[in-house]
């Protein structure tokens, strides 16, 4: 099969048999063995990118996560947030991370800047009038 964008999950697979096959062959850079490995090797890589791509985790999640890998509790990153309270505060997306914070948990933790300065998700409530106090309103307004 001539080299192509990847679309589907057959042609992945087939794609992804040829490199391996080339790859063991170790052909050189330059020769059409190399050069087909090369292109191949990138469209599969494009593929996978696009495919499997993961979510970055939310600042919180992220200070969670390496908590849990470090063993850490809330008492452990209490200095880094400002104390206890502050802590508690940011730990229950009550109240944002500062740029000290920031710093810290980048300098102590190597949790990486870019994913402490993401924004959380917006979390949206819409409250609904009910249906009593709409009918009231439209008589009130002859509607």
């Amino acid at each position: 099969m001539e080299p192509r964008i990847i679309k589907t999950e057959e042609h992945y697979r087939y794609f992804r048999r040829e490199v391996e096959k080339l790859a063991v062959l170790d052909p050189d850079p330059e020769s059409a063995q190399g050069v087909r490995l090369e292109l191949l090797a990138k469209l599969v890589e494009d593929y996978e990118t696009v495919r499997f791509a993961f979510a970055k985790p939310d600042p919180i999640d992220a200070i969670l996560f390496r908590m849990e890998q470090q063993g850490l509790r809330q008492k452990d990153i209490a200095p880094m947030l400002g104390g206890k309270n502050r802590a508690s505060e940011v730990l229950s997306r009550k109240r944002s991370l500062t740029l000290p914070m920031i710093r810290a948990l980048y300098e102590k933790l190597d949790i990486p800047p870019g994913l402490l300065i993401r924004e959380p998700p917006a979390r949206y409530q819409v409250k609904r009038a009910s249906n009593r106090h709409l009918s009231g309103s439209r008589r009130r307004h002859g509607r």
